[in-house]
């Protein structure tokens, strides 16, 4: 029985920090997954792979660190 295709209809620009795609690289090299199915588990599974509390200190040092990102040039998507 050959294997689905998981679809991804949305395809939008992603910019990343050079530390973040190096763990991208590393996921991709150890499940051998592209970069939308890599960013897909993650999110998808986001609850059940996160610690909450290490989730809040990560976005407060972000925060301390370059403050908070202006919305402003976020748009809704349709």
């Amino acid at each position: 029985m050959a294997a689905k295709k998981y679809p991804l209809p949305k395809r939008f620009s992603l910019a990343l920090s050079e530390k973040a795609y190096a763990q991208l690289r590393a996921l991709n090299a150890t499940y051998r997954y592209g970069n939308n199915y890599l960013l897909t588990v993650i999110l998808e599974n986001f609850d059940a792979i996160t610690d909450r509390d290490a989730l809040d200190k990560a976005f407060t040092d972000f925060k301390d660190e370059f403050g908070a990102p202006s919305s402003a040039g976020m748009k809704k998507q349709s």
